[in-house]
């Protein structure tokens, strides 16, 4: 009776073990516009670059999550674009034995941290292919990026707390 007891607190103990691997990375959407047309290539000053960043999660099953990075850049010069592309670089994710904190910060961060140097390595593809110069874009800290959206969230609490008080 107790090797069944054993066999099963073993049972638990897997389930609980923490686990994360990538089972597919790949391009989930693409776009490339060039909105002054060969325009922005006689431009004397340099276009001034935006970008944006964004995540999407969607639950596949109990242990796969798709990520989905989405980054969007945008050149302008005087307030015209120049170019804008748009890039959805997602992946499929085991995570499992996580909870709570760690499993946001897991799809929040790490996975992001995967993904991006794919979607830079394909903006400056499509960037080369229209003849504009690559951006290089710098890495991207998602760590503090989770932290700071982690305060945020925690002061927003606090004063819809704090006005709940007041009331």
């Amino acid at each position: 009776m107790s090797e069944e007891n054993n066999t099963q607190e073993a049972a638990g103990e897997e389930q609980a073990k923490p686990a994360f691997s990538i089972k597919r990375i790949y391009l989930k959407d693409l776009s490339f516009e060039t909105p002054m047309g060969i325009e922005a290539f006689n431009q004397q000053q340099p276009p001034k670059v935006e970008q944006e960043l964004n995540v999407q999660v969607t639950k596949i099953d109990d242990a796969h999550h798709e990520v989905v990075l989405l980054l969007t850049v945008t050149a302008k010069v005087e307030e015209r674009t120049a170019f804008l592309i748009e890039v959805k670089q997602a992946g499929v994710f085991n995570i499992s034995g996580l909870q709570g904190v760690q499993m946001a910060q897991t799809i929040n961060s790490t996975c992001p941290n995967i993904l991006f140097p794919y979607a830079r390595e394909t903006i400056d593809s499509v960037l080369s292919r229209g003849t504009f110069a690559a951006l290089m874009l710098p890495p991207i800290n998602f760590d503090a990026v989770f932290a700071q959206a982690i305060q945020q969230q925690q002061q927003q609490q606090a004063a819809a707390e704090s006005a709940q008080a007041d009331a």
